[in-house]
């Protein structure tokens, strides 16, 4: 697509994106906004003064804060994906990774919540809808919404982990992806197809029904935005130059210190996403909840260090980054309902996964620039089978956590495959190959990231 197509495509972009906007946010709904407004915050003076009211309101700051530790993940991503790959194209991730958090939570409270969150419904679709409720409604700020929080505390929770899926698919596609195509595929990514998804375990769906179990997300976030980078990464292909015929050319990333900071952001990060998904403030579940996360992380490390000094003869430091990784995604669907012992197990064999998974993808010539498929694809898998092998609850088996983490992933996998096939045929999914050797930097945005620079 020529340079002199592309302003009209993205001025394309944000006005479809407005209507889409302007669709949910009717008069109507911003005339009964300014009404709720207007209510007193609450009406429940009498519930405030009761005894169980204490309890409620740690309960509900417990979770908010964790909807702040995982906002904080978004920088991980951001700074993680910048640090690996080159310098050239740094600001065309921090421009991605600002796009998808914001329109996620936009997107989440039109029509997301009340999609993910349905009651009764089908089972495996059910229509959202704004999620906006009266201030002065005592059932949505009491404990007669929820023991651990108010419905604005399960919203701000939930929206945190609804972007996350397409920042996995930011990292995937990076250095040669169209920017306008890959902000339009990231809203129908967040916007309607994750809501769906998650509707069908965290909503009651099919398989909640089955006794499917997935703590805090290694399918339903993680496999499921791995699985969907993996069908964006087969349509787009590889970057220019990684593969030739001598052999595998490493493309490395500019800042490891950059990527050292994303990680242990994330790692922060995972406190709240782990930690909040107990849904209170119990101390027990909480503290538990922090050592297994914790415990996985760390396995994954040493075992990802281990494997690469192994097969790379060396010790690569990306692999231990990708190892932390690893442990972390591998551990969030049960690290309530797994034994310590057991959360070393999950992480450490996340970790030799990971490793073994990126040299794998790369021996069959699918670049992934920083490893997103290996961590969030496969040890999601991975994670959300150990349930069935390591759970402390007989009722998880691992036959019913397979055909949940395979239909999530084989759900992302076709709708990506589809929706991102169709912006290959209709606009063009990967910029040209003078705009991928100059960097995204200058050809989509006109600027570098770093005072000087232009080419290298």
């Amino acid at each position: 697509m020529s340079k002199f197509m592309r302003a009209p495509l993205l001025t394309g972009l944000f006005f479809a994106g407005a209507l889409c906007l302007g669709a949910a946010f009717t008069p109507e709904v911003l005339a009964q906004a300014e009404e709720v407004a207007a209510e007193s915050a609450y009406s429940s003076e009498e519930y405030v003064a009761s005894d169980g009211y204490a309890v409620f309101a740690v309960n509900n700051l417990w979770i908010c804060i964790s909807a702040a530790l995982v906002f904080i993940m978004h920088l991980g991503f951001t700074t993680l994906e910048a640090g690996l790959t080159q310098k050239k194209n740094a600001v065309n991730i921090i421009f991605k990774n600002v796009w998808i958090v914001c329109t996620g939570i936009l997107l989440y409270a039109a029509w997301g919540f009340n999609a993910m969150y349905p009651g009764d419904f089908n089972g495996y679709f059910a229509m959202g809808s704004w999620f906006g409720q009266s201030l002065n409604d005592v059932s949505m700020t009491t404990a007669d919404y929820n023991a651990g929080y108010t419905w604005w505390g399960d919203f701000i929770f939930q929206a945190m982990f609804a972007a996350t899926a397409a920042t996995i698919v930011s990292g995937a596609v990076a250095e040669r992806v169209k920017l306008p195509v890959f902000m339009l595929f990231s809203t129908l990514l967040v916007g309607f197809a994750y809501p769906i998804i998650g509707s069908w375990k965290w909503g009651g769906g099919w398989l909640d029904q089955m006794g499917f179990y997935d703590f805090a997300g290694s399918s339903i976030v993680h496999a499921f935005g791995g699985f969907a980078a993996l069908a964006c990464v087969l349509i787009l292909g590889p970057r220019t130059g990684k593969y030739t015929e001598s052999g595998i050319k490493p493309i490395v990333g500019h800042s490891m210190p950059l990527a050292v900071i994303g990680v242990f952001l994330l790692w922060l990060g995972w406190f709240g996403f782990n930690g909040g998904s107990a849904l209170s403030a119990d101390p027990k579940a909480v503290s538990y909840v922090f050592v297994t996360t914790s415990l996985a992380a760390a396995s994954g490390a040493i075992t990802s260090i281990v494997a690469s000094y192994v097969l790379l003869k060396k010790p690569d430091v990306s692999m231990a980054l990708n190892g932390i990784l690893a442990g972390l995604v591998g551990i969030t669907a049960g690290a309530d309902t797994v034994g310590e012992g057991s959360s070393i197990v999950i992480g450490a064999i996340a970790g030799l996964l990971v490793v073994v998974a990126i040299l794998g993808f790369d021996k069959i010539k699918i670049d992934d620039p920083v490893g997103a498929i290996s961590v969030h694809g496969v040890c999601g898998i991975w994670g959300t089978v150990a349930v069935g092998i390591f759970s402390l609850d007989s009722s998880h088996s691992v036959v019913t956590q397979l055909i949940g983490t395979l239909a999530i992933g084989g759900f992302a996998f076709a709708f990506s495959a589809i929706a991102f096939g169709l912006l290959k045929v209709t606009l063009g999914v990967r910029v040209s190959l003078e705009e991928e050797t100059l960097g995204l930097d200058i050809s989509e945005h006109g600027m570098a990231a770093y005072n000087g620079f232009e080419t290298a």
